[in-house]
């Protein structure tokens, strides 16, 4: 079985090769092949070039978007299960072994995680937690799903499945929207990892993105047909 490992970045040559050696780590031993496909969308610093001597498949993505980074990755991935990270060291790679054998042992479709769970000291602020919370509510209350987190960057899923999930944003929301999808048409599971300070400059606008996740949404919900 083959793990594809995808990460967007944009300016992380603090953390991105610390995140590949993390990734490497985690795969030593496990029986399982993996790819590192590292989605960049136009980056200023050393971010490409320190991908590309840890190894990783470097992909040029000069259309900006957190969504359209994922999709790109995911055309071009090759792995029967796709994961996800970031390039900050927030979120724990070590897991990526262990979630796939949990998703093909209880014959999951897609697992997403819950930062919440064990959340270390400051590696969240506490607008970022109470924006995330009222964005989680809200998404549950239109889509009528039951997840803690719908904000969290960290799935593992069967690739198979892409075809089945319509995902239109380009942007932050494609967070939110690929979970509303997965878990509306497919069997999905929410589980706990740990979430860790970040390295590197924090990128996210909370309020500007986070009202924009809201109008999303909203207008997802009169569209949507499950």
């Amino acid at each position: 079985m083959k793990v594809s490992v995808i990460i967007p970045t944009m300016n992380e040559e603090a953390g991105v090769g610390l995140v590949i050696d993390d990734v490497r780590k985690a795969f030593l031993g496990s029986g399982l092949e993996h790819e590192v496909l590292i989605v960049d969308t136009n980056s200023k610093d050393r971010t490409k070039d320190i991908a590309r001597e840890k190894g990783a498949i470097v992909i040029e993505e000069p259309r900006r978007g957190y969504g359209r980074a994922y999709k790109t990755g995911f055309e071009r991935a090759t792995g029967d299960v796709i994961a996800t990270l970031d390039a900050d060291c927030t979120y724990p790679a070590e897991e990526i072994p262990v979630l796939t054998k949990q998703l093909y042992d209880n014959n999951w479709d897609f697992i997403t995680t819950n930062r919440f769970a064990k959340l270390e000291k400051g590696a969240m602020s506490l607008e970022h937690s109470i924006g995330n919370k009222a964005l989680t509510f809200t998404c549950n209350f239109l889509f009528h799903i039951w997840i803690r987190d719908s904000q969290s960057g960290m799935w593992v899923f069967r690739r198979d499945i892409l075809p089945k999930l319509d995902i239109t944003d380009d942007g932050m929301a494609m967070s939110e929207e690929i979970k509303i999808e997965a878990f509306k048409k497919t069997r999905g599971k929410e589980l706990p990892i740990v979430y860790r300070q970040r390295v590197g400059e924090v990128k996210l606008s909370s309020w500007k993105d986070g009202l924009r996740n809201i109008r999303f949404l909203f207008g997802k919900r009169t569209t949507f047909k499950p």
